[in-house]
């Protein structure tokens, strides 16, 4: 018979306050519990017989915080309580297990009541650069060094996590960074977090219930809350280490605001980054970049930026950060004629570098290149310093005005292969790959420590005593994200996905997801990066035609109108051109499909493009509520709605701020594929076929709504049907709503016209104005407005702070 070891149950055997965190002391190790808010506690858990002070305070997400001492605990024979303003933790001595309430003795969390800490030592390994076999490959991001075989060598241990929980059934939980699937709620869900091409890896999931948990890892990780239980699991870290937020009052609004304060808060953005960007897969040289500047101009059309897509270079030097002279022949001529029409200039830069460039001697003479490939160790201080130092000379010193970050995972395995391999082989090959160049505990964090290089190298570049250039705010629009990248001035996207209306709907829920992981700004490849259907199995597009397809012509409208209601508006893809007028059809069977006379699919595009500088007041304001109050712009229903069950897996409407619902329209109402993809009209051809142009529209209960685009008011808590022709977007407002707006212009500089005041009428309402110079650091200094307006709605009037200023024009709508 086998014998059965007793499995050792945590056990707390003394409880002592050390200055502002108390210790829990077990057979089994150490727990540190550290009150850091009035409502928010990091816990910290080690076998060690000591918890190693430098591995807790030299993690890059997290930023240094004042000890927060106003907390009591109480110890009995049965448990330990720490009480906070806002917080209570009741923790069993027998077990360790961990309950959370709230300041009302409301029951937040639960942690499993046995084993619900778990630790697993297990080595850590590096590879051996001696007989290492490795190949070049072309990859859809690039000529990039892979490694075949490599001896490894352990370097030394540490343990792999398990954070148990008992969810409540009553709670839907959103978060954990950006997935392609297009969840709902995370509840019942296995959710692989390791950092991708198309996916972003947050360790923060938040709750209906008004918490969140934040895992202070840079590992691998995975939630689970499956069969097999209900846990968040890393792959390898010196400590368990985590934090819980409860957002208290605020509900989910105040978890955010926790993990900002814990994180650090989000850098502003230049007031131009909130304008159109118009991208490409690729403009070859300083003269079509020109070119298509101009006719934007031309046109009318709002642009604030254009991008230069990979390979500046010269051909062959993949990487290097400089200019090719023949196609970039003066590169400083091409930024100042840019510059002078109020278009500013994005470049794409990358960490891998061919051998053999001088970048690439550059980091290798200096050891900084990761263990057996062509790519920067941005780990390193050192490295990071270089990469600034070869970005400076051979870039921004041109004019630049904005960095685009790509590949910054950055080895994603799964797009070696021919056939998407499944999820958890994705997840283990990861796992298995990254540690080879990456210490394993900080295999997702590489995008962090990029996008810290970039911003620290650019503000540092004002800061020297010999320069005197135009201070300007870091732009970086990149791929990959971390806990606390929102100091770095990053934008993250959704890397290239391929067109489909089921991708296109599959992309607003990944957005909220994104979004209330903590970090604000976030955008997608407006009507995909990739529209054919090629060989591999990411370039999966439905439209080998493209813009000649008016089903295309179709998706691509309406994701363009979506894209206007994002926090960056910006357009991009290969394998057809993208600038507004390609749209443009010799016969546009929109026109008159059915005799409805819909707008064409150019002039919808236009008028999206309108309608977001007709909003800039708002979105600057939105945008200034991020950095100021720590605010989150694009939001699920259920941010705003909580009790209101229904709106907890309602992803495809979603809160642009807290009083302005956008509902895309997210399925072909005009043209469609048959079965042998041939666009086909699929509009009804009886006397009701203004049927097929409606919106299905769920309004939360709670306030009564108005659409935007009519001024109709209904009433809340039902579904709705709302017309939505080719040029028209559904939008809603919460009666009570005050919307800023002002008069388009081509640029962001060149709006300095009245704002009107469209009130939304049936309650009070009140809007922060919020104005800056546009760029620089100024608003860190104070150098910013806030304009306070109010509406009294039983008086029809309206106070700017006080007074209605004459600046302001006001429209009521009851």
């Amino acid at each position: 018979m086998l014998y059965c070891e007793t499995y050792p149950i945590l056990k707390i055997a003394d409880v002592k306050r050390e200055k502002d965190f108390l210790t829990l002391k077990l057979a089994q190790g150490i727990q540190r519990i550290i009150p850091v808010s009035d409502r928010s506690i990091r816990v910290i858990y080690t076998k060690d017989d000591s918890i190693n002070e430098e591995n807790i305070n030299n993690k890059p997400g997290i930023i240094d915080l004042e000890p927060y001492s106003d907390w009591t605990f109480e110890e009995s024979d049965k448990e330990v309580v720490i009480k906070l303003p806002k917080l209570k933790v009741v923790i069993k001595k027998n077990g360790a297990s961990y309950t959370y309430y709230d300041e009302e003795g409301n029951l937040l969390l639960k942690e499993r009541k046995a084993r619900s800490k778990e630790l697993d030592t297990v080595p850590v390994y590096a590879i051996s650069e001696k007989d290492i076999q490795k190949e070049y490959i072309d990859t859809a991001d690039g000529r990039k060094e892979v490694v075949r075989k490599a001896d490894k060598i352990k370097i030394r241990d540490a343990y792999r996590t398990r954070l148990s929980f008992e969810f409540d059934d009553n709670e839907a939980i959103y978060g954990l960074g950006q997935h392609e699937e297009g969840y709902h709620s995370l509840r019942g869900k296995r959710i692989f977090l390791n950092q991708g091409n198309r996916k972003i890896a947050i360790p923060m999931f938040i709750s209906t219930k008004g918490y969140g948990i934040l895992v202070n890892t840079y590992s691998p990780s995975i939630f689970n809350d499956a069969e097999d239980g209900t846990y968040f699991y890393t792959e390898a870290d010196s400590e368990m280490d985590f934090f819980f937020l409860n957002g208290s009052d605020e509900k989910m609004d105040g978890v955010i605001r926790q993990y900002r304060k814990i994180t650090g808060k989000a850098a502003m953005l230049p007031k131009w980054a909130y304008g159109y960007i118009q991208s490409q897969e690729r403009y070859e040289t300083s003269d079509e970049i020109l070119s298509i500047s101009k006719e934007y101009r031309d046109r009318n059309i709002g642009l604030d930026c254009i991008v230069l897509d990979w390979c500046s270079w010269k051909d062959g030097q993949w990487g290097q950060k400089s200019f090719d002279p023949e196609r970039f022949p003066d590169p400083d001529a091409m930024t100042s004629e840019l510059h002078k029409d109020n278009v500013h200039f994005m470049i794409s830069i990358w960490p891998n570098v061919n051998e053999g460039t001088d970048n690439y001697n550059e980091f290798k003479d200096a050891g900084e290149l990761l263990p057996g490939i062509n790519i920067y160790n941005a780990l390193s201080k050192k490295a990071r310093d270089i990469y600034w130092k070869q970005a400076y000379e051979g870039l921004f010193s041109h004019g630049i005005d904005a960095w685009w970050c790509d590949n910054s995972e950055p080895i994603a395995p799964e797009w070696n292969y021919a056939v998407k391999p499944e999820s958890s082989k994705i997840y283990d090959e990861y796992c298995n790959q990254l540690p080879m160049h990456i210490p394993a505990e900080m295999t997702n964090s590489f995008g962090l420590y990029h996008a810290m290089g970039i911003y620290e190298g650019q503000r540092g570049q004002y800061a020297k005593k010999d320069q005197d250039i135009e201070e300007k705010r870091v732009v970086n629009l990149t791929r990959s994200g971390y806990i606390g990248q929102q100091r770095f001035g990053t934008i993250l996207w959704s890397g290239d996905i391929s067109a489909s209306w089921d991708t296109f709907k599959r992309q607003i829920a990944a957005g909220l997801h994104f979004s209330v992981s903590g970090l604000p700004y976030w955008t997608t490849d407006i009507g995909a990066f990739f529209v054919k259907n090629g060989l591999s199995w990411f370039w999966n597009g439905e439209y080998d035609l493209g813009p000649k397809d008016p089903a295309y012509c179709e998706l691509f409208t309406r994701w363009y109108q979506w894209g206007a209601f994002l926090p960056i508006f910006r357009g991009h893809g290969t394998d057809f051109r993208r600038e507004l007028w390609q749209f443009i059809l010799d016969k546009d069977p929109s026109q008159d499909a059915d005799g409805l006379k819909a707008a064409s699919f150019y002039d919808a595009l236009v008028r999206a493009n309108h309608m977001r500088y007709e909003l800039m007041p708002y979105i600057y304001s939105l945008a200034g509520a991020v950095w100021h109050d720590d605010d989150v712009i694009i939001r699920p229903l259920s941010f705003e709605f909580t009790e209101d069950k229904k709106t907890w897996d309602i992803m495809d409407q979603y809160m642009f701020g807290k009083n302005m619902m956008v509902c895309p329209v997210t399925k072909p109402m005009y043209f469609d594929h048959d079965e042998d993809g041939n666009c086909i009209s699929i509009n009804t051809n009886d006397i009701d076929a203004s049927r097929s142009f409606m919106r299905r529209v769920y309004l939360p209960e709670g306030c009564n709504w108005y659409n935007y685009n009519t001024g109709d008011k209904y009433e809340g808590g039902q579904y709705i049907k709302v017309e939505a022709l080719l040029d028209t977007i559904p939008v809603f407002v919460k009666e009570g709503t005050i919307i800023p707006v002002t008069a388009f212009e081509r640029s962001t500089q060149e709006q300095t016209g009245d704002i009107t005041l469209h009130i939304f009428g049936g309650a009070d309402a009140f809007f922060s104005l919020y104005e800056d110079e546009g760029d620089g650091y100024g608003y860190e200094k104070g150098d910013y407005t806030i304009t306070k307006i109010e509406y009294i709605d039983s008086q029809n009037k309206v106070l700017a702070d006080g007074a209605l200023s004459g600046r302001f024009k006001v429209e009521i709508i009851k």
